[in-house]
């Protein structure tokens, strides 16, 4: 009898790990650009490597996106995807660049638990680079959201005139 408990839990074990692997591949394979860790590596500034692959943040009023207002698109660092417009983007106070709106379909959303709560995490969809974070207390007049996003994870592209 003990046998049995003892195969069962280990079979249960091993089925649990292989549910969590299949469903982190099922996600990877939503992504139009996969790269290897060396590959991106060798892409990346180590900053946006920090940011974009390993879900860091940047120091709030480091980026000198916080201050910018160009007219152009904001792209994301690791795949070029236009990600936010600046004709939405607001100067927040919180010292990261902040954006009321994305653009659809290009950015992807998550849950982050790191800080003892959970935070809606938005990722570029894609790449998967993780970009910041987006809060319900943006400007009311518009979306409400505040999508507060690493400037290292950006590449702003000026309008053409």
């Amino acid at each position: 009898m003990k046998k049995i408990i003892s195969i069962s839990i280990i079979a249960l074990c091993l089925s649990c790990n292989g549910s969590a692997q299949k469903k982190q591949q099922k996600s990877n394979d939503k992504l139009t650009i996969v790269k290897t860790d060396a590959e991106w590596k060798a892409e990346l500034t180590p900053e946006q490597y920090y940011i974009l692959r390993q879900e860091g943040t940047e120091r709030p009023f480091s980026s000198p996106l916080n201050k910018n207002y160009k007219k152009g698109v904001y792209h994301c660092a690791g795949c070029n995807t236009p990600l936010f417009k600046s004709e939405h983007k607001f100067d927040s106070g919180t010292g990261w660049p902040s954006f009321d709106r994305p653009i659809e379909g290009n950015v992807a959303y998550g849950t982050d638990n790191k800080l003892g709560y959970s935070r809606n995490e938005e990722h570029c969809a894609t790449c998967g680079g993780h970009l910041g974070h987006v809060f319900d207390d943006g400007p009311r007049n518009t979306t409400g959201k505040r999508h507060c996003i690493n400037g290292d994870a950006l590449i702003f592209i000026p309008a053409k005139n």
